[in-house]
């Protein structure tokens, strides 16, 4: 089988190598990747130290077309490159697809924003003098991305760091290699130099921990565990470095008495469960008030028993698998847990046998919960979800902010009175209101608040504030 390599210093690199398993069907290896080292990950990072002098004074168009030629190849392998985001991630089809159509257009922005990187001429408060502010590329970018959106991710990182002229040296998670390569070869065939973007697969505790160790990066941002985030961050202080972190959520949905009943239920099982719960904007907390609750749950009983776990490759299949078969067993230690403290299994959490081997789990519901459980608490990061009854729209905002995290919240509401306060006063970082608390633009920001971020927000014109560096300049003629 060949071995996808490293690219390192515009060189494809590399003896040794893990098989990428199909979730769907672990017979199959989708493909070899590299298994990268330490010393890897030091030369990728030498590498693009060297490049960035050149490439930090590019020429803006030269930075747009090999970006917008990258785009134009992802829309145009979309459904390819979806197959194989399916294959190692186990998400549906139409969900790999649409996830790489998003990497495409994140690359299409960002080849605009090339040509429109702002700054401000001011005149100062002595006469005769005059005052710019600009933006700078940063340095050289350290990029660490996790398993469950494999393409989009690791766009949304890389596509602002080339825009802005910093060089990069990414590290993908390794159960999902396939899409990050895939990504990196589309780049690379775009035309950029050699070293500004270095690709270094393998496990994080040796190259992720390496790229922690190195005092040679100018900025690290990441998506993963809060665990690991903590480390990131300790290790950049270490360092004086940037580091921006995207972590966990316990994201509530919030469910009135007035809510129009299909939307909320459509709106839960998207959030909860599809692309199996795997989602750090999942809602794993639909919290309901008492006139509703039970109509509620009957409802959203039935559309679950209405969805298909199968095959991510199956056009009728509506969930696909867990990632993997330490996430399955992380997920069923949640389901017996939650029955351990006393909440009802409702429906689902069952270990399915389908047409191949893989890692299939029957969505659970959970009822009768109070918001101090551990399935309340704590991030599942599978298709598991918890309804918590509360009295009244006052309870359920209390209810929603009691958490550690604030990425994302939603509520389902016919009220504009209550939808206005919520999205005013729910400790979030991104608000939905009659849509699931899953699913985001790719021209906005993103990010959220307490313990489910770090540093400023990713994605669109608010990205500039993590991959630049602003620069002061006083001139007198």
């Amino acid at each position: 089988m060949t071995l996808h390599k490293n690219l390192i210093d515009g060189e494809w690199t590399g003896t040794d190598g893990n098989d990428n398993i199909n979730p769907s069907n672990t017979n199959e290896i989708v493909g070899r990747y590299a298994r990268g080292s330490a010393a890897d990950l030091e030369q990728a990072i030498a590498a693009a130290s060297a490049a960035f002098p050149a490439w930090s004074r590019s020429g803006i168009l030269e930075r747009r077309d090999i970006l917008k030629r990258a785009a134009e190849e992802i829309f145009t392998r979309r459904e390819e490159l979806g197959a194989l985001l399916a294959r190692e991630e186990g998400k549906t089809l139409p969900e790999a697809i649409g996830e790489t159509v998003r990497a495409g257009q994140i690359f299409e922005f960002f080849a605009g924003e090339c040509l429109r990187l702002r700054g401000e001429t001011l005149p100062s408060v002595r006469p005769g003098i005059g005052v710019e502010i600009t933006r700078e590329p940063l340095g050289v970018i350290g990029i660490i991305t996790p398993w469950n959106f494999p393409i989009a991710i690791p766009a949304w990182k890389i596509a602002p760091a080339l825009a802005w002229g910093n060089t990069v040296v990414f590290k993908p998670a390794e159960l999902v290699p396939g899409s990050a390569w895939a990504l990196v070869d589309i780049l690379h065939r775009a035309g950029l130099p050699a070293g500004v973007l270095n690709l270094v697969m393998g496990q994080g505790s040796v190259v992720g921990q390496a790229m922690l160790d190195n005092p040679g990066l100018s900025g690290i941002t990441f998506t993963g565990s809060t665990t690991t985030g903590k480390r990131v961050a300790l290790a950049s202080i270490e360092h004086n470095r940037k580091f921006q972190l995207e972590m966990g959520g316990k994201n509530p949905m919030v469910v009135l008495d007035d809510a129009d009943l299909p939307v909320a239920v459509d709106a839960a099982a998207n959030s909860s469960f599809f692309s199996t719960g795997q989602r750090c904007t999942a809602s794993s907390r639909l919290i309901a008030t008492e006139a509703i609750h039970d109509r509620f749950v009957a409802a959203l009983i039935e559309k679950l028993k209405s969805l298909r776990i199968d095959d991510a490759l199956k056009p009728d299949t509506h969930i696909g698998p867990v990632v993997d078969d330490r996430q399955l067993q992380t997920d069923v230690d949640y389901i017996e847990a939650g029955r351990q403290e006393g909440a009802r299994l409702a429906f689902g959490g069952e270990i399915l046998q389908r047409e191949t081997p893989g890692f299939y789990l029957q969505p659970a519901l959970f009822t009768e919960v109070t918001n101090d459980m551990r399935i309340a608490r704590e991030e599942i990061f599978g298709p598991v979800a918890a309804v918590i009854r509360v009295r009244d729209y006052d309870e359920a905002l209390a209810v929603a902010n009691d958490t550690g995290y604030g990425l994302s919240a939603g509520i389902a509401t016919t009220s504009l009175k209550y939808a206005t306060h919520f999205k005013r006063n729910v400790e979030a970082g991104m608000v939905m209101v009659n849509l699931p608390t899953a699913g985001v633009d790719f021209h906005v920001p993103f990010g959220g608040r307490k313990g489910s971020s770090h540093g400023s927000r990713e994605q669109g014109t608010y990205a500039a504030e993590f991959f630049t560096t602003i620069k002061t300049a006083y001139t007198k003629p």
